[in-house]
Protein backbone atom coordinates (compact mmCIF):
# COMPACT_ATOMS: atom_id res chain seq x y z
CA UNK A 1 0.00 0.00 0.00
CA UNK A 2 1.64 3.41 -0.78
CA UNK A 3 0.53 6.78 1.08
CA UNK A 4 -1.47 8.12 -2.21
CA UNK A 5 -3.80 4.68 -1.99
CA UNK A 6 -5.21 5.76 1.28
CA UNK A 7 -8.62 7.72 1.25
CA UNK A 8 -8.20 11.36 2.10
CA UNK A 9 -11.56 10.37 3.93
CA UNK A 10 -9.88 7.60 5.61
CA UNK A 11 -7.08 9.57 7.06
CA UNK A 12 -9.88 12.24 8.12
CA UNK A 13 -11.75 10.13 10.21
CA UNK A 14 -8.72 8.46 11.53
CA UNK A 15 -7.34 11.76 12.99
CA UNK A 16 -11.26 12.60 13.91
CA UNK A 17 -11.09 9.30 15.95
CA UNK A 18 -7.10 10.55 17.56
CA UNK A 19 -9.22 13.43 18.51
CA UNK A 20 -12.02 11.88 20.43
CA UNK A 21 -9.83 9.31 21.88
CA UNK A 22 -7.41 11.95 23.60
CA UNK A 23 -11.16 13.36 24.93
CA UNK A 24 -11.70 10.17 26.59
CA UNK A 25 -10.04 8.82 29.24
CA UNK A 26 -12.71 7.49 30.97
CA UNK A 27 -16.04 6.13 29.78
CA UNK A 28 -17.79 9.62 31.68
CA UNK A 29 -15.30 11.90 29.03
CA UNK A 30 -16.26 9.54 26.22
CA UNK A 31 -19.97 10.52 27.40
CA UNK A 32 -19.32 13.57 27.59
CA UNK A 33 -17.51 13.80 24.39
CA UNK A 34 -20.03 12.44 22.28
CA UNK A 35 -23.25 14.10 24.03
CA UNK A 36 -21.08 17.59 23.22
CA UNK A 37 -20.83 16.55 19.64
CA UNK A 38 -24.77 15.57 19.25
CA UNK A 39 -25.63 18.73 20.42
CA UNK A 40 -23.14 20.74 18.38
CA UNK A 41 -25.23 18.92 15.22
CA UNK A 42 -28.56 20.03 16.63
CA UNK A 43 -29.37 16.91 19.20
CA UNK A 44 -31.83 18.56 21.71
CA UNK A 45 -30.73 17.73 25.26
CA UNK A 46 -32.75 15.30 27.19
CA UNK A 47 -33.00 14.63 30.90
CA UNK A 48 -34.30 11.12 32.47
CA UNK A 49 -35.87 12.89 35.47
CA UNK A 50 -37.77 15.21 33.01
CA UNK A 51 -40.80 14.70 30.38
CA UNK A 52 -39.79 14.42 27.04
CA UNK A 53 -40.98 16.45 24.27
CA UNK A 54 -40.20 14.11 21.34
CA UNK A 55 -41.53 14.90 17.96
CA UNK A 56 -41.54 13.79 14.40
CA UNK A 57 -38.14 15.53 12.56
CA UNK A 58 -36.35 16.12 16.23
CA UNK A 59 -33.24 14.47 16.87
CA UNK A 60 -32.16 13.94 20.80
CA UNK A 61 -29.36 12.61 23.02
CA UNK A 62 -29.71 11.59 26.71
CA UNK A 63 -26.26 10.51 29.40
CA UNK A 64 -27.67 8.02 31.97
CA UNK A 65 -23.50 8.05 33.76
CA UNK A 66 -20.80 6.28 31.34
CA UNK A 67 -23.76 5.49 28.78
CA UNK A 68 -25.36 7.79 25.59
CA UNK A 69 -28.26 7.17 23.57
CA UNK A 70 -28.88 9.59 20.59
CA UNK A 71 -31.68 9.10 18.05
CA UNK A 72 -33.40 10.98 15.23
CA UNK A 73 -36.92 10.21 13.64
CA UNK A 74 -38.11 10.85 10.44
CA UNK A 75 -40.49 13.63 9.73
CA UNK A 76 -43.12 11.31 9.37
CA UNK A 77 -42.20 8.76 12.38
CA UNK A 78 -45.48 6.97 13.64
CA UNK A 79 -46.16 4.15 16.32
CA UNK A 80 -45.26 1.55 14.30
CA UNK A 81 -41.94 2.79 12.85
CA UNK A 82 -39.21 0.47 13.75
CA UNK A 83 -35.73 1.75 15.02
CA UNK A 84 -32.36 1.14 13.41
CA UNK A 85 -29.91 0.98 16.14
CA UNK A 86 -25.85 0.54 15.93
CA UNK A 87 -24.65 0.26 19.58
CA UNK A 88 -20.99 0.14 21.08
CA UNK A 89 -19.46 0.86 24.73
CA UNK A 90 -17.57 3.36 26.18
CA UNK A 91 -15.37 1.15 28.42
CA UNK A 92 -11.53 0.05 27.87
CA UNK A 93 -9.92 -2.77 30.53
CA UNK A 94 -7.54 -1.42 32.50
CA UNK A 95 -7.71 -0.08 36.73
CA UNK A 96 -9.70 1.92 38.73
CA UNK A 97 -8.80 3.54 41.89
CA UNK A 98 -9.48 2.14 45.07
CA UNK A 99 -10.51 3.48 48.22
CA UNK A 100 -7.92 4.62 50.41
CA UNK A 101 -6.05 4.74 47.76
CA UNK A 102 -3.14 7.17 48.76
CA UNK A 103 -0.22 3.80 49.99
CA UNK A 104 3.66 4.92 50.82
CA UNK A 105 5.99 2.01 49.53
CA UNK A 106 9.25 1.63 50.63
CA UNK A 107 11.76 3.34 49.66
CA UNK A 108 9.87 6.64 49.93
CA UNK A 109 7.86 5.47 46.83
CA UNK A 110 4.52 7.27 46.73
CA UNK A 111 2.32 4.59 45.44
CA UNK A 112 -1.63 4.19 45.01
CA UNK A 113 -4.16 1.48 45.00
CA UNK A 114 -5.67 0.21 42.18
CA UNK A 115 -8.19 -2.60 41.05
CA UNK A 116 -7.81 -4.40 37.71
CA UNK A 117 -10.98 -3.59 35.78
CA UNK A 118 -11.65 -5.99 33.11
CA UNK A 119 -9.56 -8.33 31.15
CA UNK A 120 -6.15 -5.94 30.42
CA UNK A 121 -3.03 -6.81 29.50
CA UNK A 122 -1.01 -6.76 32.51
CA UNK A 123 1.87 -6.00 30.75
CA UNK A 124 1.28 -3.42 28.39
CA UNK A 125 0.58 -1.38 31.48
CA UNK A 126 4.36 -1.45 32.31
CA UNK A 127 6.84 1.62 31.86
CA UNK A 128 4.19 3.79 30.85
CA UNK A 129 3.03 7.56 31.63
CA UNK A 130 -0.35 6.95 33.05
CA UNK A 131 -3.51 9.76 33.95
CA UNK A 132 -6.03 9.28 36.39
CA UNK A 133 -9.49 10.33 34.99
CA UNK A 134 -13.10 10.03 35.96
CA UNK A 135 -15.82 11.87 38.09
CA UNK A 136 -15.93 12.87 41.35
CA UNK A 137 -19.20 13.56 43.03
CA UNK A 138 -19.17 15.70 45.67
CA UNK A 139 -21.83 15.32 48.89
CA UNK A 140 -23.56 17.82 47.58
CA UNK A 141 -24.35 15.84 44.89
CA UNK A 142 -22.55 17.96 42.11
CA UNK A 143 -20.95 15.68 39.14
CA UNK A 144 -17.07 16.82 38.23
CA UNK A 145 -15.34 15.27 35.46
CA UNK A 146 -11.56 15.40 36.32
CA UNK A 147 -8.09 14.27 34.84
CA UNK A 148 -4.92 14.35 35.67
CA UNK A 149 -2.30 13.94 32.88
CA UNK A 150 0.52 12.43 32.94
CA UNK A 151 1.12 11.16 36.86
CA UNK A 152 1.67 7.99 37.62
CA UNK A 153 3.83 4.90 35.96
CA UNK A 154 3.95 1.40 36.96
CA UNK A 155 7.71 0.15 37.08
CA UNK A 156 9.00 -3.52 35.88
CA UNK A 157 11.44 -5.08 37.68
CA UNK A 158 14.64 -4.84 35.90
CA UNK A 159 16.54 -8.02 34.39
CA UNK A 160 19.36 -7.58 36.68
CA UNK A 161 17.02 -8.32 39.56
CA UNK A 162 14.84 -11.04 37.76
CA UNK A 163 17.65 -13.00 35.21
CA UNK A 164 14.83 -14.97 33.91
CA UNK A 165 12.14 -13.22 32.88
CA UNK A 166 13.27 -13.33 28.96
CA UNK A 167 13.33 -17.10 29.52
CA UNK A 168 10.36 -18.26 31.45
CA UNK A 169 8.22 -15.43 31.25
CA UNK A 170 6.79 -12.43 32.79
CA UNK A 171 4.67 -13.21 35.85
CA UNK A 172 2.39 -10.32 37.37
CA UNK A 173 0.74 -10.48 40.76
CA UNK A 174 -2.51 -8.59 40.27
CA UNK A 175 -2.05 -6.80 43.84
CA UNK A 176 1.64 -6.87 44.35
CA UNK A 177 3.13 -6.03 41.33
CA UNK A 178 0.13 -3.45 39.27
CA UNK A 179 0.46 -0.56 42.08
CA UNK A 180 2.38 2.96 40.51
CA UNK A 181 4.05 5.03 41.96
CA UNK A 182 3.68 8.92 40.90
CA UNK A 183 5.52 10.63 43.72
CA UNK A 184 8.47 11.00 46.42
CA UNK A 185 8.77 12.64 49.70
CA UNK A 186 6.90 12.32 53.06
CA UNK A 187 3.97 9.88 53.88
CA UNK A 188 2.11 12.70 55.07
CA UNK A 189 2.27 15.00 52.00
CA UNK A 190 0.87 12.27 49.82
CA UNK A 191 -3.17 12.62 49.24
CA UNK A 192 -4.36 11.53 45.77
CA UNK A 193 -7.72 12.67 46.64
CA UNK A 194 -6.38 16.19 47.81
CA UNK A 195 -4.97 16.21 44.08
CA UNK A 196 -7.92 15.19 42.27
CA UNK A 197 -10.13 17.75 43.79
CA UNK A 198 -7.54 20.33 43.14
CA UNK A 199 -8.23 19.80 39.26
CA UNK A 200 -11.79 19.99 40.10
CA UNK A 201 -11.73 22.89 41.72
CA UNK A 202 -13.56 21.18 45.15
CA UNK A 203 -12.12 20.89 48.51
CA UNK A 204 -11.30 16.82 49.33
CA UNK A 205 -13.38 17.16 51.96
CA UNK A 206 -16.07 17.90 49.70
CA UNK A 207 -15.67 14.61 47.86
CA UNK A 208 -18.49 11.98 48.69
CA UNK A 209 -17.62 9.38 45.95
CA UNK A 210 -15.57 9.07 42.64
CA UNK A 211 -14.80 6.50 39.99
CA UNK A 212 -11.84 7.00 38.74
CA UNK A 213 -9.80 5.07 36.18
CA UNK A 214 -6.53 4.66 34.73
CA UNK A 215 -5.42 6.16 30.93
CA UNK A 216 -2.23 6.13 29.11
CA UNK A 217 -1.08 9.76 27.99
CA UNK A 218 0.50 8.91 24.78
CA UNK A 219 -1.09 10.18 21.90
CA UNK A 220 -2.65 8.26 19.19
CA UNK A 221 -0.51 8.03 16.06
CA UNK A 222 -0.65 6.66 12.42
CA UNK A 223 2.85 5.31 11.31
CA UNK A 224 4.07 2.30 9.13
CA UNK A 225 5.85 2.29 5.43
CA UNK A 226 2.40 4.07 3.77
CA UNK A 227 1.35 5.78 7.20
CA UNK A 228 -1.21 3.24 7.01
CA UNK A 229 -1.24 1.70 10.88
CA UNK A 230 -2.44 3.43 13.60
CA UNK A 231 -2.16 2.87 17.53
CA UNK A 232 -3.58 4.36 20.20
CA UNK A 233 -5.00 3.17 23.70
CA UNK A 234 -9.01 2.10 24.28
CA UNK A 235 -9.64 1.19 20.55
CA UNK A 236 -11.67 -1.53 22.14
CA UNK A 237 -14.28 0.07 21.79
CA UNK A 238 -13.72 4.39 21.35
CA UNK A 239 -13.02 2.69 17.65
CA UNK A 240 -16.70 1.79 17.35
CA UNK A 241 -18.25 4.20 19.85
CA UNK A 242 -17.02 6.92 16.94
CA UNK A 243 -17.87 5.16 13.71
CA UNK A 244 -21.45 5.09 14.89
CA UNK A 245 -21.51 8.03 16.42
CA UNK A 246 -20.25 9.84 13.04
CA UNK A 247 -22.39 7.65 11.22
CA UNK A 248 -25.73 8.89 13.32
CA UNK A 249 -25.18 12.28 13.13
CA UNK A 250 -24.21 12.15 9.16
CA UNK A 251 -27.64 10.58 8.67
CA UNK A 252 -30.80 11.25 7.73
CA UNK A 253 -33.01 8.69 8.22
CA UNK A 254 -36.31 7.77 5.99
CA UNK A 255 -37.89 4.56 6.73
CA UNK A 256 -36.80 4.06 10.45
CA UNK A 257 -35.39 5.55 13.59
CA UNK A 258 -32.12 6.11 13.63
CA UNK A 259 -30.68 5.54 17.11
CA UNK A 260 -26.89 5.30 17.99
CA UNK A 261 -26.02 3.55 21.70
CA UNK A 262 -23.00 3.83 23.77
CA UNK A 263 -23.06 1.36 27.04
CA UNK A 264 -20.49 1.28 30.09
CA UNK A 265 -19.30 -1.25 31.83
CA UNK A 266 -19.46 -4.02 29.08
CA UNK A 267 -15.69 -4.86 29.88
CA UNK A 268 -16.88 -6.58 33.07
CA UNK A 269 -20.16 -8.14 31.81
CA UNK A 270 -22.36 -4.82 30.93
CA UNK A 271 -24.99 -5.63 34.11
CA UNK A 272 -24.83 -2.32 35.60
CA UNK A 273 -27.66 0.86 35.39
CA UNK A 274 -25.76 1.96 32.33
CA UNK A 275 -24.80 -1.35 31.11
CA UNK A 276 -26.33 -3.17 28.09
CA UNK A 277 -27.53 -5.83 30.15
CA UNK A 278 -29.54 -2.77 32.18
CA UNK A 279 -32.86 -1.08 31.27
CA UNK A 280 -31.06 2.09 29.46
CA UNK A 281 -31.84 1.57 26.14
CA UNK A 282 -35.32 -0.26 26.89
CA UNK A 283 -36.07 2.79 28.81
CA UNK A 284 -35.23 5.33 25.50
CA UNK A 285 -37.22 2.43 23.24
CA UNK A 286 -40.60 2.97 25.43
CA UNK A 287 -39.99 6.36 25.83
CA UNK A 288 -40.05 7.12 22.14
CA UNK A 289 -42.49 4.92 21.31
CA UNK A 290 -44.91 6.49 24.19
CA UNK A 291 -44.26 10.02 22.44
CA UNK A 292 -45.45 8.21 19.25
CA UNK A 293 -48.54 7.21 20.96
CA UNK A 294 -47.73 3.50 20.33
CA UNK A 295 -49.51 0.86 22.11
CA UNK A 296 -48.52 -2.49 23.14
CA UNK A 297 -49.22 -4.09 20.18
CA UNK A 298 -48.01 -1.39 18.13
CA UNK A 299 -44.84 -1.45 19.73
CA UNK A 300 -43.86 -5.02 19.50
CA UNK A 301 -44.59 -4.58 15.66
CA UNK A 302 -41.85 -1.76 15.65
CA UNK A 303 -39.51 -3.67 17.52
CA UNK A 304 -40.36 -7.20 15.40
CA UNK A 305 -39.15 -5.03 12.36
CA UNK A 306 -36.27 -3.16 14.05
CA UNK A 307 -32.41 -4.04 13.96
CA UNK A 308 -29.54 -3.59 16.00
CA UNK A 309 -26.16 -3.69 14.62
CA UNK A 310 -23.76 -4.43 17.92
CA UNK A 311 -19.98 -3.22 16.99
CA UNK A 312 -16.96 -3.55 18.60
CA UNK A 313 -13.23 -4.74 18.05
CA UNK A 314 -11.97 -8.03 16.31
CA UNK A 315 -9.00 -10.08 15.90
CA UNK A 316 -7.07 -9.83 13.27
CA UNK A 317 -4.57 -12.58 11.86
CA UNK A 318 -1.14 -12.07 13.99
CA UNK A 319 1.93 -12.67 11.74
CA UNK A 320 3.83 -14.19 14.82
CA UNK A 321 0.86 -16.39 15.89
CA UNK A 322 -1.47 -17.84 12.87
CA UNK A 323 -1.92 -20.66 14.46
CA UNK A 324 -4.12 -19.22 17.09
CA UNK A 325 -6.60 -18.61 14.09
CA UNK A 326 -9.51 -20.32 12.39
CA UNK A 327 -7.51 -21.76 9.34
CA UNK A 328 -9.70 -20.48 6.76
CA UNK A 329 -12.02 -17.41 8.21
CA UNK A 330 -8.73 -14.84 8.18
CA UNK A 331 -9.50 -11.11 8.90
CA UNK A 332 -6.49 -8.98 7.40
CA UNK A 333 -6.01 -5.29 8.75
CA UNK A 334 -6.95 -3.39 5.82
CA UNK A 335 -9.92 -5.69 4.77
CA UNK A 336 -12.49 -3.88 5.88
CA UNK A 337 -14.81 -4.51 8.92
CA UNK A 338 -15.87 -7.76 10.25
CA UNK A 339 -19.02 -10.11 10.92
CA UNK A 340 -18.78 -11.74 13.71
CA UNK A 341 -20.24 -15.32 13.66
CA UNK A 342 -20.36 -17.78 16.67
CA UNK A 343 -22.73 -20.80 16.83
CA UNK A 344 -22.85 -20.46 20.72
CA UNK A 345 -24.20 -16.86 20.42
CA UNK A 346 -21.37 -15.11 21.90
CA UNK A 347 -22.12 -13.35 18.80
CA UNK A 348 -25.98 -12.59 18.16
CA UNK A 349 -25.22 -12.55 14.16
CA UNK A 350 -28.01 -14.95 12.51
CA UNK A 351 -28.45 -15.13 8.59
CA UNK A 352 -30.75 -12.79 8.50
CA UNK A 353 -28.45 -10.16 10.10
CA UNK A 354 -26.08 -11.37 7.98
CA UNK A 355 -27.86 -10.48 4.59
CA UNK A 356 -28.55 -7.10 6.41
CA UNK A 357 -25.08 -6.20 7.32
CA UNK A 358 -23.71 -7.66 3.68
CA UNK A 359 -25.97 -5.74 1.64
CA UNK A 360 -25.11 -2.61 4.03
CA UNK A 361 -21.47 -3.19 2.86
CA UNK A 362 -22.24 -3.28 -0.86
CA UNK A 363 -24.83 -0.29 -0.94
CA UNK A 364 -21.71 1.56 0.81
CA UNK A 365 -18.59 0.15 -1.51
CA UNK A 366 -17.20 -1.08 1.62
CA UNK A 367 -15.04 -4.64 1.85
CA UNK A 368 -16.10 -7.15 4.39
CA UNK A 369 -15.11 -10.52 5.59
CA UNK A 370 -16.12 -12.55 8.63
CA UNK A 371 -14.75 -14.00 11.72
CA UNK A 372 -15.06 -17.14 13.24
CA UNK A 373 -13.26 -18.31 16.00
CA UNK A 374 -10.69 -21.34 15.99
CA UNK A 375 -12.44 -24.53 17.63
CA UNK A 376 -9.57 -24.33 20.64
CA UNK A 377 -9.53 -20.42 21.46
CA UNK A 378 -13.40 -19.67 22.35
CA UNK A 379 -14.17 -15.77 21.89
CA UNK A 380 -15.00 -13.00 23.93
CA UNK A 381 -18.82 -11.71 23.80
CA UNK A 382 -20.29 -8.27 23.22
CA UNK A 383 -22.77 -6.14 24.18
CA UNK A 384 -25.29 -8.10 21.23
CA UNK A 385 -26.19 -11.18 22.38
CA UNK A 386 -27.30 -9.31 25.90
CA UNK A 387 -29.44 -6.50 24.44
CA UNK A 388 -31.27 -8.90 21.70
CA UNK A 389 -32.11 -10.99 25.00
CA UNK A 390 -33.27 -8.53 26.81
CA UNK A 391 -35.28 -6.14 23.97
CA UNK A 392 -35.90 -9.39 20.96
CA UNK A 393 -34.92 -6.94 18.63
CA UNK A 394 -32.81 -8.88 15.83
CA UNK A 395 -28.98 -8.29 15.94
CA UNK A 396 -25.52 -8.85 14.38
CA UNK A 397 -22.23 -8.36 15.81
CA UNK A 398 -19.85 -6.79 13.90
CA UNK A 399 -16.55 -4.81 13.93
CA UNK A 400 -13.08 -3.88 12.80
CA UNK A 401 -9.75 -6.59 12.90
CA UNK A 402 -7.15 -5.36 15.08
CA UNK A 403 -4.19 -6.47 17.08
CA UNK A 404 -2.94 -6.13 20.50
CA UNK A 405 -6.80 -6.63 21.63
CA UNK A 406 -6.72 -4.78 25.58
CA UNK A 407 -3.27 -4.19 25.15
CA UNK A 408 -2.64 -0.40 26.73
CA UNK A 409 -2.34 0.22 23.15
CA UNK A 410 -3.84 -0.95 20.32
CA UNK A 411 -3.15 -1.63 16.93
CA UNK A 412 -5.72 -0.88 13.98
CA UNK A 413 -5.39 0.12 9.84
CA UNK A 414 -6.06 3.59 9.11
CA UNK A 415 -8.72 2.42 6.48
CA UNK A 416 -11.05 0.20 8.65
CA UNK A 417 -12.65 2.22 10.93
CA UNK A 418 -13.67 4.20 7.83
CA UNK A 419 -15.16 1.67 6.08
CA UNK A 420 -16.81 0.46 9.79
CA UNK A 421 -18.61 3.97 9.95
CA UNK A 422 -19.74 4.10 6.23
CA UNK A 423 -21.49 0.89 6.79
CA UNK A 424 -23.32 1.61 9.65
CA UNK A 425 -24.01 5.19 8.05
CA UNK A 426 -26.31 2.90 4.85
CA UNK A 427 -27.78 0.49 7.60
CA UNK A 428 -29.26 3.64 9.34
CA UNK A 429 -29.94 5.01 5.90
CA UNK A 430 -32.22 2.64 5.04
Amino acid sequence: MTADRVPADARAHIDDLAAFVTASPSSYHAAAEIARRAEDAGYARLREDEPWDVAPGGSYVVVRDGSVVAFALPAEAGPTMPFTIVGAHTDSPGFKLKPKPTTHGPGGWWQLGLEVYGGPLLNSWLDRELELAGRIVTLEGEEHLVRTGSLLRIPQLAVHLDRGVNNDGLTLDKQRHTQPVWGLGDEESADILQALASRAGIDAAQIGGYDVVVADTQEPRTFGHAQELFASGRLDNLLSAHAALVAQLATTPRTSIAMYAAFDHEEIGSASRSGAAGPFLEDVLLRVSASLGADTEQRAQAFAASLHISSDVGHAVHPNYPERHDPVNKPVAGGGPILKINANQRYATDAHGAAAWNAACESAGVPTQEFVSNNAMPCGSTIGPIAATRLGIRTVDVGVPILSMHSARELTAVVDPWYLSRAMRAVLDR
